[in-house]
């Protein structure tokens, strides 16, 4: 296993890290073109930051390696449209990308101040755009103690959506074709999407409902 990372913050037993430094033209794009002459079975590439990056990685996956990287997008759905807008030709996107996991972070609600909230008009509306028909939830919020700094939270945990290629999404991709995508790919992440999961949340306890609606709010493609 063999990394490109900048900075290398933790090490690794056992796996070759390789610290990027621009300075001496250490690359992310030289140090790939290097890493694939070793043929490595599992190629990590910290960041997709330019299409010069992108589009190695992407015909490493090609040839046969397992590929992983993050890339800044504002969700899963957007992923493809990103390596296309850095000028990955579709062909490629299409044929090597196989599955992309989206994460964000809300704040837990403090364990020592949380109680039952109600939800005011505004919160009330939107629960109602998203729960099932008949379906109701009692949020509970942190009202702000000792213990979290009169914030109200304590902590923070991931949410996440998986979206994996399908021979749909694959063609659609490959044909640059963003209106079929889209609506392929809002059909099968339906309900399993990063602002699902944030509700999920406010169903336990474990974060506030405006947390949940903030998710929300950023991702205005839900509907």
């Amino acid at each position: 296993m063999i990394t490109v990372e900048d900075p290398v913050e933790f090490r690794l037993p056992g796996v070759t890290q390789v610290q990027i430094n621009e300075k001496i033209e250490l690359t992310f794009a030289r140090v790939l073109r290097s890493t694939l002459r070793q043929d490595p079975d599992v190629i990590l590439i910290g960041e997709m930051r330019d299409a010069e990056t992108a589009d190695i990685g992407l015909r490493a996956a090609i040839t046969g390696h397992l590929v992983m990287s993050t890339l800044h997008t504002r969700d899963a759905i957007s992923t493809p449209f990103r390596l296309l807008d850095m000028g990955v030709p579709p062909f490629m996107v299409a044929t090597s990308l196989q599955a992309v996991i989206a994460q964000r972070l809300v704040r837990l609600n403090c364990l020592e101040c949380n109680e039952q909230q109600e939800p005011n008009p505004q919160e009330a509306a939107w629960l109602v755009t998203m729960l099932n028909s008949g379906e109701t939830i009692q949020p509970r919020r942190g009202l702000g103690c000792s213990a979290c700094n009169a914030t109200g939270y304590s902590g923070r945990q991931g949410v996440y959506e998986l979206m994996e290629m399908d021979a749909v999404l694959t063609q659609a991709a490959s044909r640059a074709d963003p209106a079929t995508f889209l609506r392929a790919a809002r059909e099968r992440i339906k309900g399993r999407t990063l602002v699902y999961h944030a509700l999920d949340l406010v169903r336990s306890g474990r974060t506030s409902l405006s947390e949940a609606m903030r998710i929300g709010q950023d991702n205005t493609d839900e509907d």
